[in-house]
C-alpha cells in the first residue's frame, strides 16, 4: 500500500526546491491524465507542465523556470530521476519476515544469513552461501556452491544451477534460469554429439533480471553480467557471453555463444547477436535487428543484417518508394514499347 510522505521530506530526498506549502501530504504519484489529489506529478516541458497544472494532483516535479499560482512546484534537475527516487519511499517494496520457512529444504552445509528469507517449497544445495537480507520467494532453487551476496531477491520459481554467483542488490524475476547447460554439438557420423560445459555464470552487484530469461553457463569459463545491467524478460544469454557494466537490454533478445558486449550499450527489443561478436562501449542496436558483424564503440546499427543506422534509414525511405517508382518504370516501359512501334511502322 502506498504511504504518505509530505512535500517537505520529497524535496528532501531530491534535494529539490520547493515552491508552496512544504507540508502539503502525497500519497501517490500518476502521470498528469490520471492525477487524483495527493498525487505527485511531474513535467518535463510546457506542454506537460500545462497539463499537470490543470490535473488534480497536489505538486509537480519540474525543472527549469516554471512557476504556477495553483500548484505545489519541488524544482529538481532531472523529474524523472527524482520520480526514480521517490518511488520506493510512496510505494515501499514488500518486506518478507527473516527466517527459513518449514517446507523448505536446505542442505546442513548451507549457511543462510539469519536475516535473509527463505519461502516455502524453497531448495537450497550444498555448501550453497545466503547473504545478508536476501530474499528467496516459493520455488526457488540455489544448487550445490552457489554464492549469493547481501540483499538479492529471487521472485518465485528461480533456478541457480550449481557454482552460479550473484553479488549485492541483485533482483532475478519469476521464471529465470541461470547456469543452464550451453547449446554445444559436435556432428559425428551422423549423430550430433553433446559438448560437455562445465563453467558457470557469475552476476554482479546492482544487476535486474527480467522473468522467464534464460543465461547459460560457460562451456569452461565463466558467462558474465556486469554490475548494473538490466535485462528485460525472455531474453536467452548463452555460454560465455560478457556483457559490460550498465548495460540496457529489452525483451525478447538473443546473444550467441562468446559475444561480448563493453559498458553502456543499449539492445533493443528482438534483437539477434551472432556469436563470437564484439560490441563497443556505448553501442546501440535497433529493434529486430540481426547484428553479423562487430560494432565499434559508440556504433548505432539498425535491420537485418545491422548496419549503421543512418544508412539502413536511408534504405527503408527507398524502399517505401519503391511502388512509386515502379509504377514510373512501368510507364516508361510502356512509352518505349510505344516509340519502338510506331519507328517500326514509319519505316515500313
Amino acid at each position: 500500500m502506498p504511504m504518505t510522505i509530505t512535500v517537505s521530506q520529497i524535496a528532501a530526498r531530491v534535494q529539490g526546491e520547493v515552491l508552496g506549502d512544504r507540508s502539503t501530504v502525497i500519497t501517490g504519484i500518476a502521470p498528469a491524465d490520471r492525477a487524483r489529489a495527493g498525487d505527485l506529478t511531474f513535467a518535463e516541458s510546457e506542454a506537460y507542465f500545462a497539463a499537470a497544472e490543470q490535473s488534480e494532483a497536489s505538486a509537480i516535479l519540474v525543472s527549469g523556470d516554471f512557476t504556477s499560482a495553483t500548484k505545489v512546484l519541488i524544482k529538481v534537475a532531472n523529474p524523472r530521476v527524482a520520480v526514480a527516487k521517490i518511488w520506493p519511499i510512496v510505494f515501499p517494496p514488500d518486506e518478507e519476515v527473516p527466517g527459513i520457512d518449514a517446507r523448505a529444504v536446505v542442505a546442513a552445509s548451507a549457511q543462510v544469513d539469519p536475516t535473509a528469507h527463505v519461502g516455502p517449497g524453497c531448495v537450497i544445495g550444498e555448501r550453497v552461501k545466503v547473504g545478508a537480507r536476501c530474499v528467496l520467494l516459493s520455488g526457488s532453487q540455489a544448487r550445490r556452491d552457489c554464492v549469493l551476496g547481501d540483499e538479492v531477491v529471487l521472485h518465485p520459481n528461480v533456478v541457480l544451477y550449481p557454482r552460479t554467483q550473484v553479488g549485492n542488490r541483485v533482483t532475478i524475476h519469476a521464471g529465470t534460469v541461470i547456469g543452464s547447460d550451453g547449446y554445444g554439438y559436435v556432428f559425428d557420423q551422423g549423430r550430433h554429439l553433446k559438448m560437455p560445459h562445465v563453467g558457470h555464470v557469475i552476476i554482479h552487484d546492482d544487476v535486474e533480471i527480467g522473468a522467464n530469461t534464460a543465461i547459460d553457463r560457460g562451456a569452461l569459463g565463466p558467462t558474465v553480467i556486469g554490475q548494473g545491467t538490466k535485462i528485460d524478460n525472455l531474453v536467452h544469454i548463452a555460454h560465455n557471453v560478457t556483457i559490460g557494466r550498465h548495460n540496457l537490454i529489452m525483451g525478447q533478445c538473443g546473444f550467441a555463444g562468446s559475444s561480448q558486449l563493453g559498458d553502456y550499450c543499449v539492445i533493443a527489443s528482438q534483437s539477434g547477436v551472432a556469436d563470437h561478436l564484439n560490441l563497443g562501449p556505448q553501442a546501440t542496436v535497433g529493434a529486430k535487428s540481426g547484428v553479423m558483424r562487430d560494432i565499434p564503440p559508440q556504433g548505432r546499427v539498425l535491420g537485418i543484417p545491422a548496419q549503421p543506422d543512418k544508412q539502413m534509414k536511408r534504405q527503408f525511405i527507398a524502399m517505401q518508394q519503391l511502388p512509386e517508382l515502379i509504377r514510373r518504370l512501368r510507364a516508361i516501359e510502356r512509352e518505349l514499347e510505344e516509340l519502338r512501334a510506331n519507328h517500326a511502322w514509319t519505316r515500313s
